[in-house]
């Protein structure tokens, strides 16, 4: 019998059950499910219907999702993008981490679809998107003024 490093098997009173030894993956990476935490009609369908958006694609070198990164996201059918407000992975030091993969979907010139946001976002994402404002060329400033809440 061959036993790899994902799968071992326990005998169970004469039975064999296979058990999982890696951690699983926490990481916004290549179809990682997230949640639509603003208003968005097509946010409020998928999130209703528990249907949530599938990550695509990540734009950044290393393909890991991080806090303010933009994703392009598959959701009812059709291809959106976001940019990334909360997550559950291991955070730098004064970035707190959340209980699930936060998500506020953007169109092309990075306006926000929705008119508000229900979750509080970190306030580092403050510095992060002002940076990216200057040098991508695209307003995510509008973000910052529709969310209610910082952390």
């Amino acid at each position: 019998m061959l036993l790899n490093s994902v799968t071992r098997l326990l005998p169970l009173a004469g039975m064999t059950r296979p058990i999982h030894t890696t951690a699983a993956c926490s990481e916004i990476r290549k179809m990682a499910r997230l949640r639509v935490v603003d208003n968005s009609e097509i946010g409020k369908r998928a999130m209703a219907e528990g249907k949530p958006p599938k990550c695509i694609h990540v734009y950044n070198k290393q393909s890991v999702g991080k806090i303010g990164d933009k994703v392009l996201v598959a959701i009812k059918g059709q291809k959106k993008k976001g940019i990334l407000v909360g997550l559950k992975q291991f955070q730098k030091p004064k970035i707190p981490k959340f209980d699930s993969n936060n998500l506020v979907l953007i169109d092309d010139n990075g306006t926000p679809l929705g008119t508000r946001i229900h979750v509080p976002i970190p306030t580092i994402l403050r510095t992060i998107l002002k940076e990216k404002t200057q040098a991508k060329g695209a307003d995510y400033t509008k973000l910052l003024g529709i969310a209610s809440r910082f952390v």
